[in-house]
């Protein structure tokens, strides 16, 4: 990659907005090459550009915090999770600098909540005999007295902390309000289903007095895109959900066995195993992230919309644009988060409507 397509300069980035950092950034992933990723010195290179960055925002949201406003300190350290986000999507285990990318997302989130103020809020309610569940709701900007909202739910692989900081910097400027939870969370002693936590959360967001009860959408990642697939499905409430979009269905079960254990052809070449289409169909408009959000691949997903529609049901697929290297693969986070926003504000009511089928 040519020196301009990454990150340079001796404060690069600080003090610019949120909004071109994750433009730049994004220009960034789709100017990459396999034959670049293939290269360590590049990739740690970058690395290490991206962590500067980071640390760069991260002393101006300190300083903002003293000098400036508190509006400023906060859209300075989402641009810091933002580049230590660019960094996690480069990073392997073992790569230098990668090692304590878990302790500067927490320092970077724990300065955004203290200089919030309204911007988040840190919630608990009571769940059954599960005691207490914790969560994070973020008010639709501008502050509004009523607004959809959407329930993000993390999982034991897609921690609550790695998608705060994507979601956080992501939803800046939405006309939605977010809760962060996670679905495993409480502090209960005997063992629960994620729904009924999740419907739990569902029944906070009904009560808050700005909050659209009639507009509420799920979002699960990795395999709480299950969590959100059975929440929809067991109550109508929902109006929208971002989920793995089967109830165990053949589909989604190849689909569950490539990711597993990243067999694809073996399992390809079986035999058929009937209808693709659920046997409960979910009701609410769905969309189906391709990839490691929700485990499902792109055959299965374009299948199992094809069924979904033929039933006359709203479901839409979303491919992000990846690019696989021998150890791994490397993902535009930010144009697959804005995307799902999209379609979200689409299906809430407050934005045009998206083709079914998009490739990022």
């Amino acid at each position: 990659m040519e020196d301009d397509h990454w990150p340079h300069g001796t404060c690069d980035g600080a003090g610019r907005s949120l909004a071109c950092l994750r433009k730049r950034a994004s220009h960034f992933f789709e100017s990459l090459s396999v034959a670049e990723l293939v290269r360590e010195a590049h990739r740690h290179r970058w690395i290490s550009e991206w962590l500067r960055i980071s640390g760069e925002y991260r002393i101006f949201a300190e300083s903002a915090r003293v000098t400036s406003s508190a509006q400023i300190a906060r859209e300075a350290w989402l641009c810091s999770l933002t580049a230590l986000e660019v960094a996690r999507n480069l990073s392997w285990p073992g790569d230098p600098g990668g090692t304590d990318l878990v302790d500067k997302v927490r320092l970077c989130l724990r300065g955004f909540e203290e200089d919030a103020g309204s911007a988040i809020e840190r919630v608990e309610i009571d769940c059954f005999d599960q005691g207490s569940l914790a969560g994070y709701f973020l008010p639709a900007f501008p502050d509004r007295s009523f607004a959809p909202a959407v329930i993000c739910v993390s999982d034991e692989d897609i921690t609550l902390g790695s998608m705060m900081s994507r979601l956080l910097p992501a939803s800046g400027r939405r006309n939605v309000s977010l809760l962060l939870v996670d679905a495993g969370d409480s502090s209960g002693r005997s063992p629960f289903k994620p729904a009924p936590i999740l419907q739990c959360w569902l029944d906070y967001l009904e009560a808050r007095p700005d909050v659209d009860s009639q507009q509420i959408a799920v979002y699960g990642e990795g395999a709480a895109a299950s969590h959100a697939s059975r929440l929809a499905l067991v109550d109508r409430r929902m109006a929208a959900a971002v989920c793995d979009g089967g109830i165990a269905t053949p589909v989604m079960r190849r689909a569950s066995l490539r990711w597993m254990i990243g067999v694809e052809q073996a399992v390809r070449d079986g035999p058929s195993t009937g209808s693709l289409l659920p046997l409960c169909r979910i009701p609410c408009p769905l969309l189906m992230v391709v990839g490691s959000r929700s485990m499902v691949w792109e055959e299965d997903a374009l299948e199992l919309q094809a069924g979904y529609r033929q039933a006359g049901a709203d479901c839409a697929t979303v491919v992000p644009n990846c690019i696989p290297y021998p150890l791994g693969e490397v993902e535009n986070f930010i144009a697959v988060d804005d995307f799902i926003f999209e379609w979200l504000d689409s299906k809430l009511g407050i934005a045009r409507q998206l083709d079914s089928v998009t490739y990022l």
